[in-house]
């Protein structure tokens, strides 16, 4: 098979200067100054289809961003193969670089002081596009992403979700095989980030691209992505679906209940009770202890119940029990 991205062995050591205290130590420093190595990417392997969507999520400095910069050819591994659409790249950079595109939240790839409009064109020009296919495309992506009154805009004057709306339709002109994003929706409002997601999925359920997403924001994962690989310290603790994510280290479920009666109360192992008003009552249920359908069996036997939910918790909680999982 032929894969979009294939990860063997991936290693990156920084070897960063230690730090001098004092007048004396910075003399010291000067003439023979200290070195440690810093370890970003340890040892990672992992594959993924054309046309799959993965989230690559953890921590602050657990190595993602090294890893999407050393994907598209920015920075080159200390030890390990990488393959993307068949090339190397650090080797094969420039042709790499007509198959990809990248959103970087955090650095733009507009020009400051130029309309969108004129960035887009230049782009066009680096990537020797094609002048009506250009225009089609550009024309198909303005549209979608609702960005036609932005495109005579200076991009400094554009507000936050306005710019990224644009940084995507930007990395997106010349029909990339595959999209590095990383941290997208950083500092966007809710609506923002729900446009954004929404414009990627759709795009990459339509054209087959193949979605690589770094994100601190579990909603980003949940809405976009289909697998997801979660690091920490630079290791892969855990490689799968978000469904297997949430069987594997979900222990507790949240229940609301919606009774006839004004008030309700029973005892049940791992069954704690976090709000309590008249009709409504909310439980925290550690499932291994009872399971779900003996907590609303029991509710029942007390009550009748007029609406339940049952939910999950947040994302965030998982993945903060898998750190501390890592750490033990």
């Amino acid at each position: 098979m032929s894969y979009a991205v294939a990860v063997s062995n991936m290693t990156k050591d920084f070897v960063l200067k230690e730090p001098a205290k004092g007048f004396v130590g910075n003399l010291k420093s000067l003439i023979s100054p200290k070195f440690n190595t810093f370890r970003a990417v340890d040892n990672i392997s992992f594959k993924i289809e054309r046309g799959e969507r993965l989230a690559f999520i953890g921590p602050n400095g657990a190595g993602k961003s090294t890893s999407i910069k050393m994907m598209s050819g920015i920075l080159h591994p200390t030890s390990g193969d990488i393959s993307v659409l068949g090339l190397t790249p650090g080797k094969d950079r420039t042709q790499l670089g007509y198959k990809i595109g990248t959103v970087f939240g955090q650095r733009s790839q507009l020009w400051y002081h130029l309309p969108a409009g004129d960035t887009f064109d230049l782009l066009a020009r680096v990537y020797d596009l094609n002048p009506k296919a250009y225009r089609e495309k550009k024309n198909e992506l303005v549209k979608l992403f609702e960005i036609k009154h932005l495109l005579d805009q200076p991009v400094r004057k554009l507000s936050l979700g306005q710019r990224m709306r644009c940084e995507v339709v930007a990395s997106l002109l010349h029909g990339p095989e595959i999209v590095f994003l990383d941290e997208p929706t950083i500092g966007l409002d809710v609506t923002a980030k729900s446009i954004i997601r929404d414009l990627i999925k759709e795009r990459s359920q339509r054209f087959g691209t193949t979605v690589f997403l770094t994100s601190h924001d579990t909603g980003d994962m949940e809405r976009v992505c289909d697998r997801v690989i979660v690091i920490n310290h630079g290791r892969v603790l855990f490689d799968d679906t978000i469904e297997k994510l949430r069987a594997r280290y979900i222990k507790k479920k949240r229940v609301t209940l919606m009774t006839a009666e004004e008030d309700l109360h029973f005892e049940a192992r791992g069954v704690n009770w976090l709000e309590k008003k008249p009709h409504k009552f909310i439980l925290d249920v550690e499932v291994d202890k009872t399971p779900i359908d003996e907590v609303i069996a029991t509710a029942l036997k007390h009550a009748r119940i007029r609406d339940l939910t049952v939910e999950d918790p947040q994302m965030e909680d998982v993945i903060k029990f898998i750190y501390r999982a890592d750490k033990e």
